[in-house]
């Protein structure tokens, strides 16, 4: 299972959020691209990176700090926050942006979803972002009536690199990940499952890492690796290790 820690942008700056609560925020660097060094420096393989500005904005917003990034490490990134057009979804591809992260868009546009997976394979993700088990859009600030696992299955057949699936109560709260929620996904699609929210410490690694055999592939961490009840060199170590 990859471990995948999380750079937030917002204002050019390397933030997290509480709940994805706009006003929320906590500032942990004023250069991005050191974070992501950072991370690549313990050992992660793949970044990712939310442009939250873009997210709330509906549009990118801090293009210029993700170049930085692109040009800083070599791992693999993958990039979300305001990406609502193939032509923007181009243009990050051209960037060097491993993956592309769909999230409302793709909940209210699914065509463009299926034109992106066929013109970019492998490298379009849908983020499914639920608050109850409902899936939520607009950088959360909107809850629809539609269930995650439902909408997840009508992607079934589009060949999405995979699906990030955020449970908004855990996120930034280091209260654990939603295992049961993110267990019942997994087993209702055969699309690769990333798991993200919640993740305080490695007890929470070590819980998800019997979801693997179920199409988990990852998790993404963000609020424990820079509070520091996370050390990614140890988690990537124990999900490795159990592999």
């Amino acid at each position: 299972m990859l471990i995948i820690p999380a750079v937030d942008i917002k204002g050019g700056r390397c933030v997290r959020l509480l709940q994805g609560r706009e006003d929320s925020e906590t500032i942990f660097s004023d250069d991005p691209s050191a974070m992501a060094a950072k991370w690549e420096a313990e050992g992660a393989e793949l970044l990712h990176v939310i442009d939250l500005d873009g997210a709330f904005r509906k549009s990118p917003q801090n293009v210029e700090a993700i170049k930085r990034i692109l040009d800083r490490v070599r791992m693999s990134i993958q990039l979300g926050g305001g990406i609502r057009s193939m032509e923007t979804i181009s243009m990050f591809i051209g960037m060097g942006v491993s993956r592309v992260i769909l999230g409302t868009e793709a909940i209210r546009n699914p065509r463009l979803v299926e034109k992106a997976c066929q013109a970019f394979p492998g490298k379009i993700i849908v983020g499914i972002d639920a608050r109850n088990g409902m899936v939520a859009i607009e950088g959360w600030t909107q809850t629809t009536e539609q269930q995650a696992n439902v909408v997840a299955k009508g992607f079934e057949d589009y060949g999405l690199a995979g699906i990030i699936f955020t449970d908004i109560h855990k996120d930034g709260m280091q209260t654990g990940p939603n295992i049961a929620e993110t267990e019942q996904l997994a087993e209702s699609v055969s699309i690769p499952i990333i798991a993200s929210g919640g993740v305080s410490d490695i007890n929470d690694i070590m819980a998800l890492l019997p979801l693997e055999r179920l199409g988990v592939e990852g998790v993404i961490t963000g609020k424990a690796l820079y509070s520091g009840t996370l050390n990614l060199k140890q988690a990537i170590e124990v999900a490795r290790a159990n592999a």
